[in-house]
């Protein structure tokens, strides 16, 4: 029992630094998530103060990929200690590490989920927090996303360094002694990404011992079978220089330009099977046509030609304004593709939305070429997916469609 207030029932998952337990707030009658750092705070009473300032400052720090802290305390061990402890939502989900157990992820897969993460921790590094321990194991996957656990437990960047964090995750200025930086985030979101890829970690040391004892001068491991822009941008998160590798928000672009570019490669393909699968109708048609008798008056008149029931049953020859529009806002607030889209962003697209199908006095755009821009707006800044972008310029295609119409 914790604060005479939190029940812990079993443990979760353990790590290098600390264990999670599924318990029961016993105030609030809810299940909850309580991770109890295993090192004692006894010995030293500024990291106490420490560690009780990052909790606060990871409690403001709300992100929709990161779990809310909902309380921090510390509690006397059974060994006479003092450890501190972080309450959380419980999640239904699978961690990441079990998910990399079983086998290399697609590469798609995988630069899909370090790309939440990298968004995460941009917006962390942009508050002045450092993660310090982004590993597969404090990775859950979700019906929602993955979502980083472990802000509860963050640094102040350029704070002293202390022996937070999972050996094979621990950048190599660690070791040095380096003031805590963002870099050391990216070092481990690199492992991270080339654990998903491989299977295995790009190094294998994994105890503290161990990882201070190698010295590397070889540039670190590139991964085979990917595309040459997801393999160079893992390398150079493992870069030995922390000035080197790049930053959370260059991270949430070069992915961001590698999805979108499967993306368009997929629908490029989709397009010319499509297109061939046409032409191949069309000259049957043509052939049905030709080889067809000449129609009576009669047969004429009851019947309309092949060529008409095609125009009749195409959804581009029907489709309203209103309908385009309401096809566009279901798409970008359903869950999939576009549940991970900002609830500011989803506001101000329906806002435009909005003003491009409702009649202006004057002239005015009597496009969608306003939110075509603002699409590609946030797909830059990394707050749309590629598959929510695609789907949503899709429904465009018919929204333009239906306004040239009227």
């Amino acid at each position: 029992m914790l604060a005479r207030r939190y029940l812990l029932l079993d443990p979760l998952a353990r790590g290098g630094m600390s264990v999670i337990w599924r318990a029961f707030d016993q105030s609030l009658h809810r299940m909850i998530a309580v991770k109890v750092l295993t090192a004692s705070l006894h010995t030293d009473p500024l990291e106490r103060v420490s560690v009780r300032s990052e909790a606060r400052a990871a409690a403001r720090f709300i992100h929709p990929d990161s779990i809310e802290i909902y309380d921090y305390g510390e509690t006397v061990t059974t060994s006479g200690g003092v450890a501190a402890y972080v309450v959380m939502p419980l999640l239904d989900g699978t961690p990441l590490a079990e998910r990399v157990e079983k086998g290399p992820l697609r590469w798609q897969e995988a630069a899909a989920i370090a790309l939440r993460l990298a968004r995460v921790l941009m917006a962390g590094h942009a508050r002045g927090l450092v993660h310090r321990d982004v590993t597969a194991e404090n990775v859950l996957l979700t019906a929602e996303g993955p979502k980083l656990l472990d802000f509860g437990i963050a640094a102040w960047a350029g704070d002293p360094d202390d022996d937070r964090g999972t050996p094979p995750y621990v950048a190599p200025e660690r070791l040095l002694g380096a003031p805590t930086h963002p870099a050391v985030d990216v070092y481990a979101l690199g492992v991270l990404l080339h654990t998903m890829l491989t299977g295995r970690t790009p190094y294998p040391e994994t105890t503290w011992e161990e990882i201070e004892a190698v010295r590397r001068t070889a540039p670190p491991p590139r991964v085979p079978g990917v595309p040459n822009s997801v393999a160079t941008l893992c390398q150079r998160c493992l870069a030995h220089e922390p000035e080197a590798r790049p930053t959370a928000a260059q991270i949430v672009s070069a992915l961001t330009s590698a999805l979108g570019t499967a993306t368009v490669g997929r629908h490029v393909r989709r397009g010319l099977t499509v297109a061939g699968s046409a032409a191949i109708a069309l000259s049957a048609l043509l052939w049905f046509q030709q080889s067809a008798p000449p129609p009576t008056p009669e047969r004429a008149a009851k019947s309309p030609s092949p060529t008409a029931r095609l125009i009749e049953s195409s959804p581009a020859a029907t489709i309203t304004v209103e309908k385009a529009a309401a096809d566009f806002t279901t798409v970008l607030t359903a869950r999939t593709p576009c549940g991970a889209t900002d609830d500011d962003v989803v506001l101000d697209l329906r806002q435009v939305l909005n003003h491009a199908v409702t009649p202006q006095q004057g002239p005015s755009e009597t496009t969608t070429d306003n939110l075509r821009r603002k699409l590609s707006d946030r797909w830059r800044e990394g707050r749309l997916t590629p598959a929510c972008l695609s789907e949503l310029q899709a429904r465009l295609d018919d929204l333009d469609t239906a306004l040239q119409g009227e």
